[in-house]
């Protein structure tokens, strides 16, 4: 049924819709196909039956299926909050003290154990999408299609989400196995950290040869990538290798020349900031120009969105009390329009004491701070603006911008100056950021937002900007790694000023400093404890992925 409908719709030129329909077809075969396997690595699997379904592709639709099947696998993976664990390490964010969020708080809290059941899934998935990437690899290496172009479009997405999700997996256990096959080798081992970087910039660059300026037929924000896709993480990439651990200075020139050469061609691929930072995180604007490659979901499909909505709000108002604000970050926080879009300070309830979408006729609002369950400002970014109503619900539309352009603005500046090489256009990038941040045009010079040479060092100044304008999008702990800045921003987290209310067993209310952090850290802060353990159970099958440090 849903094949047919992706047929029909193609045919009717609904491409949107017919890409959502035919990854909710490949998500349901690529299940039966792929989900009796727990791990790429597992001792006792026999190779021949891994590759009883290796049968070489003929056609485009089978080559197209192939691809679609490995999205549907990708955001089966992304639609929980287990694939952006390690933004729990950050400054910017933290969990809830207790309930059953213990995977969580592992992060949170710098203690994880080989046991996290959200490391474990998150290596396993990531490692069954390389292998089917690996897999289509394979199967059309010796399909010849009438139209290149679609033949290197197709090949060129599974070159550059192998890229990223090497790179999103390196960034949160460092050396890892780099499988280049899709016959699982039991024996593999990890990596150097150098090898790591290589291969994945090996990815994007062939990504980024094959893939078209802007990918056809697509809403904007690239849910398919193109070239400025591939090139734009290849900056975030140059950005990490210029820093802990491997530390090559040279990769700082590197990351600024690939984020200007996506600036310079910004508008053949369909990228630019956008007017209002607060319209981002609301569902009308899902599919938005900043987005340099978009992971999209659809929840009628079968493929929503479970990190967002009741997952951000606590206990009090029937939230799922996943995902809350750090209070000394938030106190830290710069006063302004992006403060406001980023977070909700106070929750509207209605005259029978719920949360209501109905923002303007709230009966009350009731502040974080006299929260009873557990005081934490809470992430807009997360429940969404609540004319939104996705408060009541753990499955959403919401996208995910997996890398936005102002990320990308602020990479040009900081990597200029770390490379001793910035210009009027990198401080230009860092001050469109800053401008929009304050709610006035992002491309209009304002002398009273406006910062130049001689305000400071610019990649200071860019590295700050990047902690406040990407707070709670799980990106903040890489940048405290990569400038081993880790000690520094989480020795303490304790708030400063901020006054909560106390309740006792009449629920009487007095009013009392906060002064401890929602989770406090019980492990290293030092480099040593930089990076996540492998999964214990991969070990035992494989003790040559012992040693990661």
């Amino acid at each position: 049924m849903i094949l047919k409908l992706y047929f029909e719709m193609k045919r009717n030129k609904s491409y949107r819709q017919a890409s959502f329909y035919l990854l909710a077809f490949s998500l349901i075969l690529s299940t039966f196909i792929l989900g009796g396997c727990s791990s790429p690595f597992d001792l006792d699997e026999d190779p021949t039956i891994a590759s009883r379904a290796d049968v070489p592709y003929t056609s485009r639709q089978e080559l197209e299926l192939g691809v679609t099947g490995v999205y549907g696998q990708f955001t089966r993976t992304a639609w929980q909050t287990t694939f952006f664990v390690n933004g729990y390490s950050g400054d910017d964010m933290t969990t809830h003290r207790a309930s059953n969020k213990a995977d969580f708080r592992e992060y949170d809290q710098r203690f994880i154990t080989g046991e996290n059941s959200r490391t474990n899934g998150n290596w396993g998935a990531i490692y069954r999408m390389v292998r089917a990437i690996n897999n289509v690899f394979r199967n059309s290496a010796d399909l010849t299609l009438e139209d290149p172009d679609l033949q290197n479009m197709l090949t060129g997405e599974m070159y550059f989400l192998r890229g990223l999700l090497f790179h999103h997996l390196t960034r949160i256990h460092g050396r890892i196995p780099l499988p280049l096959s899709d016959i699982p080798d039991p024996d593999i081992g990890l990596a150097s950290q150098l090898e790591v970087y290589e291969q994945i910039e090996s990815d994007y660059l062939m990504a980024e040869s094959l893939l078209p300026a802007i990918y056809p037929d697509v809403p904007a924000g690239a849910p398919r990538p193109n070239a400025g896709s591939c090139r734009a993480l290849l900056a975030r990439l140059y950005l990490d290798w210029a820093g802990f651990p491997i530390k090559d200075n040279s990769k700082y020139a590197q990351a600024a020349a690939s984020a200007k050469r996506v600036m310079d061609n910004s508008s053949s691929h369909g990228f630019a900031l956008v007017d209002d930072v607060s319209s981002l995180w609301a569902l009308e604007n899902r599919f938005n120009s900043e987005s340099l490659f978009t992971i999209a979901m659809c929840n009628p499909c079968g493929l929503a969105n479970r990190k967002y909505g009741k997952l951000g709000l606590p206990g009090d108002f029937g939230g799922w009390q996943e995902t809350f604000a750090e209070i000394r970050f938030f106190e830290d926080f710069p006063e302004g329009p992006r403060k406001e879009a980023t977070y909700h300070t106070e929750v509207p309830l209605d005259e029978d004491g719920k949360v209501t979408a109905d923002v303007a006729n709230a009966s009350s609002f009731v502040p974080w701070t006299e929260f009873t369950d557990q005081q934490n400002p809470v992430f807009r970014k997360v429940v969404g603006p609540f004319e939104d109503n996705i408060f009541n619900f753990h499955l959403t539309d919401r996208n995910d911008p997996y890398m936005r352009y102002a990320e990308l603005l602020l990479t040009y500046a900081e990597a200029s100056g770390r490379a001793g090489s910035a210009t009027n256009e990198a401080w230009e990038a860092l001050n469109m950021v800053r401008r929009r941040a304050a709610g006035v045009p992002f491309g209009t010079p304002d002398p009273s937002v406006d910062l130049g040479p001689g305000d400071g060092l610019i990649e200071e100044l860019a590295f700050m900007e990047r902690k406040w304008e990407l707070a709670g999008e799980y990106l903040r702990w890489n940048d405290l790694v990569r400038m081993e800045r880790v000690e520094e921003a989480l020795s303490n987290r304790n708030p400063r000023v901020s006054i909560g209310t106390q309740f006792d067993e009449n629920g009487v209310a007095t009013p009392v400093p906060i002064t401890q952090p929602s989770n406090p850290i019980i492990g290293s802060l030092g480099t040593d404890n930089y990076f996540a353990p492998i999964p214990a159970r991969e070990i035992e099958q494989n003790p040559n992925l012992a040693d990661n440090n």
